[in-house]
């Protein structure tokens, strides 16, 4: 399959985030991946919601949104029912950061992460890893320098959507050209030190093989250290 930018196989697009993009949110950060537009937010509240009140832990939640026209028709607003595609995205980044913040370091704490999609070209939830990934480097920093949190509570982690169009090659950061065509697709959320943490996604109308949903898992774990490092040279670059 050609792809529509000339990129091989396994190039991933343009990464670009912003961070402390938001004045008032305690993390924050604009992550551009390709055409892909995301803001992205941390909040940290008091408190906990009453099924973790009596708990030892924190919690954490997501929400995620396509702004009106962040597509090329214009998108509903969601304002009194969410539907099912935003509950399922929610869910699995609520999942994703769940699995990377230590929750019982911040005890009797509620973190909200806010991922509005500003433009949608492929990879909105895998720019929302990244961009919440970002957000909360920033908001457990601040804690830990006014000396509210002893220890770091977040594993290195991030996220890269794959497909399969047929035949042997596996496709990494599927625009929305691709992500149209191609006859399976995954996102990996996983850790610097080769762990996962989600796979979500799979057959478009056929079944894979499994030596090629392996093969697209593996090289979804293998993208994950470079996409760190990334951010995080980003964040120091972001630092005035």
């Amino acid at each position: 399959m050609n792809r529509p930018d000339g990129r091989s196989p396994t190039g991933r697009r343009p990464l670009k985030i912003t961070p402390r993009y938001l004045d008032y949110a305690e993390g924050s950060a604009l992550v551009e991946l390709g055409r892909t537009r995301v803001l992205v937010a941390v909040s940290l509240t008091p408190g906990v919601p009453r099924h973790m009140q009596g708990k030892r832990s924190g919690w954490l939640m997501a929400e995620y949104n396509l702004l009106p026209r962040s597509t090329e028709s214009r998108t509903q607003r969601e304002r009194f029912k969410l539907g099912g595609r935003t509950q399922e995205v929610q869910r699995f980044l609520g999942r994703a950061f769940r699995a990377a913040v230590d929750l019982e370091l911040l005890p009797n704490r509620t973190i909200v992460v806010d991922a509005d999609v500003i433009q949608a070209d492929g990879g909105t939830r895998v720019a929302a890893i990244l961009g919440g990934y970002a957000a909360l480097v920033q908001a457990f920093d601040a804690l830990v320098r006014a000396g509210k949190l002893d220890d770091w509570p977040l594993t290195e982690f991030a996220a890269i959507s794959l497909g399969w169009a047929g035949g042997d090659e596996v496709l990494v950061d599927l625009d929305a050209h691709e992500d149209d065509r191609v006859h399976a697709d995954l996102t990996v959320v996983g850790t610097a030190e080769g762990e996962l943490i989600e796979i979500h996604g799979g057959g478009e109308g056929r079944p894979v093989p499994r030596a090629i949903y392996d093969r697209m898992v593996d090289e979804g774990l293998r993208q994950i250290p470079g996409l760190v490092a990334e951010v995080h040279k980003q964040l120091a670059e972001g630092v005035s």
